[in-house]
């Protein structure tokens, strides 16, 4: 047997949801769905979230650039696609990008391939390069940066 919620114990939940952690509005009306919410209910709520300022997409994307940036060190490319996942509109992904100061993107990516490398232990070159290549390239760090890194790193 699930739980019913009342609309207001609904909002109650969702607002704890909300500011227990930036969410994207995908994340809200999956949870009202998971809740067992009417569509009528879940529009309700999720302009309920939006006007009290407990939902802001905005907001959760600068939140998540700057997140997955200096704790998981992804590039670029991974976060945009990461928030095309979540439906983030492109002006809030651009505006989420500026999080991201262009120095500490650049000195960042060059800490991170110089560390994997000595972490490569394979005496073949051109296996080596690969091996950097697809970590990087999997982090999203963008193909112009890796490549030229990898010509400087592994002659």
């Amino acid at each position: 047997m699930h739980k019913t919620y009342t609309l207001q114990e609904a909002k109650r939940k969702l607002e704890g949801y909300c500011a227990y952690q930036e969410r994207c509005h995908k994340e809200v009306v999956a949870k009202l769905r998971e809740m067992r919410m009417i569509p009528e209910a879940i529009d309700q709520i999720v302009v309920h979230l939006i006007n009290e300022n407990f939902l802001n997409e905005e907001r959760f994307a600068q939140s998540f650039a700057r997140g997955k940036f200096n704790v998981k060190k992804w590039g670029k490319q991974r976060i945009v696609n990461e928030l095309k996942s979540r439906d983030i509109s492109k002006y809030n992904i651009d505006t989420a990008l500026k999080e991201i100061d262009e120095t500490d993107y650049l000195k960042t990516f060059d800490d991170l391939a110089e560390k994997r490398l000595t972490q490569i232990n394979d005496k073949d070159p051109q296996r080596k390069r690969r091996k950097l290549a697809d970590y990087l390239l999997y982090r999203g760090w963008e193909p112009h940066l890796v490549y030229d890194k990898i010509k400087q790193l592994v002659p």
